[in-house]
């Protein structure tokens, strides 16, 4: 009986420890939810980035090369593009399905065409977080599988 009575004594110290540690806690700050979601966006950005890298070289860096500068007077840079930037949707329409026609790039234009790559949407969303995050470019805000798939044609 009495081994009972020191179990249940030790039983009520461990539960009056717990409770505590968790009152004590409360006015503690946590990081927020928000602090969290962009912690696992980033990781999202990071991995569709590394897809993206994947699919340009497969099939955007014969035009635009590896440094994305692109072919001067042909096929406009992707680095420092302004039309990237300014023109978001655009730029996920041309991918979707393919340019043709005048467009200027920092200034400059061009007048190539360019095929539609025949890319899943998912594809298309990696590609352009690749690029919208190189050779100097910084866009934060993840293109994603939906936007791609709300760009009609």
């Amino acid at each position: 009986m009495k081994r009972l009575i020191k179990k249940i004594g030790f039983l009520e110290l461990i539960v009056f420890v717990i409770t505590l540690v968790l009152v004590t806690q409360q006015g503690e700050s946590y990081p927020s939810y928000k602090i969290y979601e962009h912690k696992i966006q980033d990781t999202k950005l990071a991995e569709s980035i590394a897809r993206g890298e994947e699919i340009y070289v497969d099939f955007c860096m014969q035009c635009h090369l590896p440094n994305g500068k692109g072919t001067p007077n042909v096929f406009p840079p992707l680095a420092g593009s302004d039309w990237l930037i300014n023109k978001r949707k655009e730029s996920i329409h041309s991918i979707k399905y393919g340019l043709n026609g005048p467009i200027q790039v920092n200034g400059k234009p061009y007048n190539s065409a360019m095929t539609p790559l025949g890319l899943e949407d998912e594809e298309i969303a990696d590609v352009m977080n690749y690029i919208m995050n190189s050779w100097g470019n910084t866009q934060k805000k993840m293109v994603t599988t939906q936007e791609v798939a709300d760009i009609k044609k």
